[in-house]
């Protein structure tokens, strides 16, 4: 295993130590030989910490997840459109790439309005930012998005026109772990 993949072990082993709450049924040991065994989910994770996501294993409905767990949302994915469709559609200045593209590229699936909750739930994120969350087809068929922040020690959905960016929006991500 490459000398990169195992620093990502480190930092990974360090975050699942420090942040036991998050999956509390579960060992270092036991993830570590998975991750080691699917060297694919490890290069995902590798991506993901590259991208700002700080990510780490979160245990939702007897499911096992590694989400990005940045106390914002990921760094190197903000100013984003929700999608390649409403990217394209921009008639100025469109960014480079959208959320879904970004997603798409790391191998991560956008995080959804009931993650996010579930997520909010267990501790604040989003303070000062914004992410988009995967937002139902009928609704992007409308030319719409959905995201998510907290204020006022409270969690908030809202909408925006999918062609929409900002510096402050940006998008959190998955990956599941059959563990």
């Amino acid at each position: 295993m490459s000398s990169k993949l195992e620093t990502q072990l480190s930092i990974l082993k360090t975050r699942f130590e420090t942040h036991l709450y998050r999956h509390p049924n579960h060992i270092w040991d036991n993830v570590e030989a998975f991750l080691r065994k699917y060297p694919n989910i490890l290069d995902v994770l590798t991506k993901m910490e590259e991208t700002g996501g700080e990510p780490d294993l979160y245990e939702f409905d007897q499911q096992l997840i590694y989400v990005d767990c940045s106390k914002e949302t990921p760094s190197q994915r903000r100013n984003l459109c929700y999608d390649e469709s409403a990217r394209l559609s921009r008639k100025k200045f469109p960014p480079e790439t959208s959320a879904e593209g970004v997603a798409n590229a790391i191998g991560i699936k956008i995080v959804d309005e009931a993650l996010y909750m579930k997520l909010q739930s267990i501790e604040a994120f989003d303070l000062k930012t914004s992410s988009w969350l995967l937002s139902p087809e009928e609704f992007r068929n409308l030319g719409g998005a959905l995201f998510g922040d907290r204020r006022y020690d409270r969690t908030f959905i809202y909408h925006n026109g999918a062609d929409s960016y900002y510096g402050v929006r940006g998008f959190r991500g998955y990956i599941d772990i059959p563990l």
